[in-house]
């Protein structure tokens, strides 16, 4: 089973500002079949209450499609904030986009 993995990459700081235009890209690719949407953080600076309820109902969304949503490359105050939010139990978060290839693609490799 091959999986259609998207990629997106946000930067600057996810906030009301920025969330609904980056909600709209990922509802683009869920919309174009992406099986899978990767949100590689690594150029997110800080992420606020907004961006962070954005990430919550988009994974919600990609949830009640049936498909995934995974989240890497996290910096230290964001990881924080999932941290105490608890927000790190309820998205799965890979170091960075490598981890995630080996964890995800591999094992959907594996599935065939």
């Amino acid at each position: 089973m091959s999986l259609n993995v998207a990629v997106v990459k946000p930067e600057g700081i996810l906030d009301s500002t920025k969330a609904e235009e980056f909600r709209q890209k990922a509802d683009q690719l869920l919309n174009d079949g992406a099986d899978v949407l990767l949100i590689n953080l690594h150029n997110i600076t800080f992420v606020d209450s907004s961006g962070l309820g954005t990430l919550v109902v988009l994974l919600k969304k990609v949830r009640g499609m049936n498909r995934q949503l995974y989240l890497c490359s996290t910096n230290d105050q964001v990881r924080m904030l999932f941290e105490l939010t608890n927000m790190d139990q309820v998205f799965d978060i890979y170091d960075d986009q490598q981890a995630f290839e080996l964890a995800v693609l591999g094992q959907a490799d594996t599935e065939k």
